[in-house]
């Protein structure tokens, strides 16, 4: 496992996120990665917000919002996959990150719950919040306040940053 992280941490993309003092490098990749957090969590947690503080959920089309969320996922996928290819081992090798994969998990699953759960045609009348809504609104706000916290643990609880280091 070791000569693959190792393997990993060879390629150009790699180092140059790394290594490289260019602006467009690390600090861009990371800057994405908090974007699509941005819209992805963020369009969440105000809709979460937003359920919680609603008695009615009015008749309009969720579409364009969600669409935004499913592209600040992609934008946190690509950014998330050169982070981990910068640094296989710090992540790979660290429980926390593996929390932090299993919490976006849940969020997404529940974003897709909450969608289906307040799902209104357009033209029709208002409707009351269920309590289910309710409840996926408050599990969103926990899955995605772990994903944050579990995301910024990791900057502080691996063992091992690099492989070539490690041994």
């Amino acid at each position: 496992m070791m000569q693959l992280f190792a393997s990993i941490e060879q390629l150009a993309l790699s180092v140059w996120v790394r290594e490289s003092p260019s602006l467009l490098a690390f600090p861009f990749i990371l800057f994405l990665h908090t974007l699509g957090l941005a819209m992805l969590a963020g369009i969440n947690i105000g809709l979460a917000f937003w359920l919680l503080a609603r008695r009615t959920v009015p008749s309009f089309d969720l579409v364009s919002v969600y669409r935004v969320m499913w592209l600040g996922f992609g934008i946190n996928l690509a950014s998330g996959l050169v982070l981990l290819a910068a640094y296989p081992a710090k992540a790979l090798t660290n429980w926390v990150f593996f929390v932090k994969l299993t919490l976006v998990g849940l969020a997404l699953w529940v974003l897709q719950q909450t969608k289906a759960e307040i799902a209104v045609a357009n033209g029709t009348a208002e409707r009351a919040v269920s309590a289910r809504a309710r409840r996926l609104a408050l599990l969103s706000l926990l899955f995605w306040a772990g994903t944050i916290v579990t995301g910024r643990l990791l900057a502080y609880t691996y063992h091992i940053l690099l492989v070539s280091e490690a041994f």
